[in-house]
């Protein structure tokens, strides 16, 4: 979930809703309105923390102000 929380921590204001889908044999995908953000198969390996949500910050954060945190 931490990769989860990145994103939500500063897009909290213009994410309508997240899914968590367990699964099985170690698959670790982030998909983003249909399309593959993040895949540990694609890669080989699991995302390094604060990954996801750069990756997400890069392709879909252009003209969005980051959330403001008190």
């Amino acid at each position: 979930m931490s990769a989860v929380n990145g994103i939500l921590h500063d897009y909290q204001h213009v994410v309508e809703s997240t899914t968590l889908i367990q699964g099985s044999s170690g698959v670790f995908d982030v998909v983003v309105d249909g399309e593959m953000l993040y895949s540990k198969k694609e890669t080989g390996r699991h995302a390094e923390e604060g990954e996801v949500a750069r990756l997400f910050e890069e392709k879909y954060g252009e003209g969005v102000t980051k959330y403001a945190h008190d």
